[in-house]
């Protein structure tokens, strides 16, 4: 389980293809402190499986299910990527229950700079429309935010200055797209519904 509070912007060191997988290299050497093979590392948001170490890099893979729900099939060597562990079960826990299972990707629609904050609209599939709600939460390539506004194809959010400079966020353009994690809370309260239906 993971927060949205991103840990450090890293990067791709390399990508290798491996049949219809990706094994990418990541230099993150704050993340990498105490990693092991085995553990757990949220990319972008997206909730993949340390393979193998080195002294500087760590390799994670990640599958085709994985890459076509994702924006993961689009990072080359270079690209920064937010970076997070998962929340240690004494941890303190901010931002919001975040599982690392992307539903899909939205496009920013528009960005506009104020004085000390950006808005960012995004365009959303419609299947995962319902589940976003004004002022509540949602993952954006990782990084927990709220949303505050919604219309009938996307939703926006507002990114203060901190959330520019330590996220990938600061550097989103128009037609970039970003992985989105709804509020899995949503989709248990719509289960549940419909089994009372």
């Amino acid at each position: 389980m993971f927060t949205g509070i991103v840990a450090e912007i890293g990067s791709i060191a390399g990508v290798a293809e491996a049949g219809r997988s990706r094994r990418l290299s990541i230099l993150a050497p704050q993340t990498q402190v105490g990693l092991s093979v085995g553990d757990s590392v949220a990319v972008n948001g997206v909730c993949l499986t340390v393979v193998s170490m080195g002294p500087t890099l760590f390799d994670l893979e990640a599958v085709p299910e994985t890459l076509e729900r994702t924006n993961l099939g689009g990072l080359r060597p270079g690209t920064p990527i937010n970076v997070e562990r998962p929340v240690a079960a004494a941890g303190r826990f901010d931002g919001h229950l975040v599982q690392g299972h992307v539903d899909g990707v939205a496009s920013v629609r528009s960005l506009r700079s104020d004085d000390e904050s950006s808005r960012l609209w995004f365009d959303l599939a419609t299947e995962h429309h319902r589940y976003i709600v004004r002022k509540g939460s949602i993952a954006l390539d990782g990084v927990s935010l709220t949303v505050s506004g919604v219309d009938d194809s996307g939703f926006e959010v507002v990114l203060i200055p901190h959330t520019l400079q330590v996220t990938t966020m600061g550097a989103l353009a128009v037609g970039d797209q970003v992985n989105v994690e709804v509020d899995v809370l949503a989709k248990y309260v719509e289960r549940l519904l419909e089994a009372h239906k």
